[in-house]
């Protein structure tokens, strides 16, 4: 058999390392091509390496909680064919993962029971050793598996989808202790949370004061993502002196028009029209009026950005938030922000988002309307200075002037919500210009074409 070492494959432009969580198979343990192996943790996103190709795992190289860099070797692998007289290094590919809920952790080591699940079902479809370790002891049945929609390649089912499949109560049997409650998917404060890593003198996950645990509590450590979520907020925090100016706007013309083109731009283009796109367009728009708003603080310089690079909030599966990019916004038409807001929402939700998709943004806006929230005031993603929150559209009376005289009508109306650094951003500036942004959507032509 030839042996190969299977390295630790480039994940994103800057991401130099990442850390060992989790190895899903073990010593001696024969793999598919395409299975999961290992599952890796950067300051960006989490994901699984699988295996290059069908055989062995001879030797595993580097240790759960290990901090590897890219490009070493993490295991030794052995493939059919002739001996070779050294190992020959493969990157595997990564592809993001969902963490698993802790009720069927103990299923990820726990070694298959003979006959309970064969590696092909009746359809002819495979299941992995990880989906038929999970499948065996959470009870979930060959016919069950078989009627699940695989989102893997060529349909197979992953990880993915079989936790959530259980998750949502879809397995015989229920392990006994319950899953806890995932992290609410916005913060008290309604803004969006990007993953990255920072460590203030006090993270949140650590409180400084004691808390008073009564009988019947439960008690669920948080998450890796949302630990980071925390220290990341706490940080932006202490960082940033956070002001927050608010705009009311009629963006009645806006929606006439997208109700009126959403059928016809799905057909032509084989994408939905949201209204993000159209936000996002907006504040693109305002972002070149007022080119301060687009800059960074180093030390006692402002770097003021080249490119446009727009953050958007999406819920992850696990109920964090994650923060996928848009690079060089302003160059692209409505049809292209549509197609790339869609594919990166949907990434994010599928947990396949790359860690060059959630870097380098210049300013974010986060969507609490969502959530059918009218304002929020969100905090600051570092090391930008600003980032606005786009509250629900909701129609109300409101005075239309006219050249015969004032009057009242029903309107469409949604309030944005800026905050902004004011070591950087004065009042006049951040307030002009989310009053901008505003003026974008309440001059919208309603006789565009698309």
């Amino acid at each position: 058999m030839a042996q190969i070492d299977i390295l630790l494959p480039k994940m994103g432009e800057s991401v130099a390392e990442a850390t060992i969580t989790k190895w899903l198979i073990e010593e001696g343990q024969t793999v598919d091509m395409d299975d999961p192996i290992v599952e890796i943790a950067t300051d960006k996103v989490d994901s699984e390496v699988p295996a290059p190709e069908e055989g062995v795992i001879t030797k595993i190289l580097v240790a759960e909680g290990d901090v590897v860099q890219v490009g070493q070797p993490i295991a030794i692998f052995s493939t059919g064919g002739d001996s070779a007289p050294a190992p020959t290094p493969v990157a595997a590919a990564a592809a993001p993962v969902a963490t698993p809920a802790p009720e069927v952790v103990e299923a990820l080591n726990a070694p298959l029971a003979a006959g309970e699940i064969s590696k092909n079902g009746p359809s002819g479809r495979f299941y992995s050793p990880l989906v038929r370790t999970i499948a065996a002891k959470e009870g979930v049945s060959m016919d069950q598996l078989e009627k699940l929609s695989g989102t893997g390649k060529e349909g197979r089912v992953t990880k993915k989808d079989i936790l959530a499949f259980i998750e949502n109560g879809g397995a015989k049997q229920v392990a006994s202790t319950p899953a806890p409650t995932a992290a609410a998917a916005v913060a008290s404060n309604g803004s969006s949370a990007p993953v990255a890593k920072s460590a203030p003198a006090a993270p949140a996950h650590k409180p400084s004061v004691p808390v008073n645990i009564a009988a019947g509590d439960e008690v669920v450590e948080m998450d890796r993502m949302r630990k980071m979520i925390a220290d990341h907020m706490v940080m932006s925090k202490a960082t940033s002196a956070h002001v927050t100016s608010f705009v009311e706007a009629d963006v009645t013309n806006l929606v006439l028009w997208r109700e009126k083109v959403k059928k016809k731009f799905e057909e032509a283009n084989g994408e939905k029209l949201t209204f993000t796109p159209l936000f996002i367009e907006a504040v693109t728009k305002a972002i070149k009026d007022f080119p301060g708003i687009n800059v960074q603080l180093d030390g006692a310089n402002i770097v003021y950005k080249k490119d446009i690079n727009v953050g958007m909030a999406a819920a992850l599966p696990s109920g964090n938030l994650i923060v996928p990019v848009i690079h060089n916004a302003d160059q692209y038409n409505l049809v292209g922000l549509a197609k790339k807001v869609n594919d990166l929402a949907n990434r994010a939700r599928q947990n396949k988002l790359k860690p060059d998709d959630i870097q380098g943004g210049t300013y974010t806006v986060s969507n609490v309307g969502t959530f059918g929230n009218v304002m929020g005031t969100p905090i600051i993603n570092q090391p930008q200075v600003a980032i606005l929150a786009l509250g629900a559209i909701r129609k109300k009376p409101a005075i239309i002037e006219t050249p015969a005289g004032d009057t009242i009508g029903i309107r469409h109306m949604m309030f944005l919500s800026h905050s902004y650094d004011h070591r950087v951003v004065d009042g006049m500036l951040g307030g002009t210009f989310v009053r901008r942004v505003g003026d974008y959507l309440e001059n919208f032509d309603l006789n565009r074409e698309i």
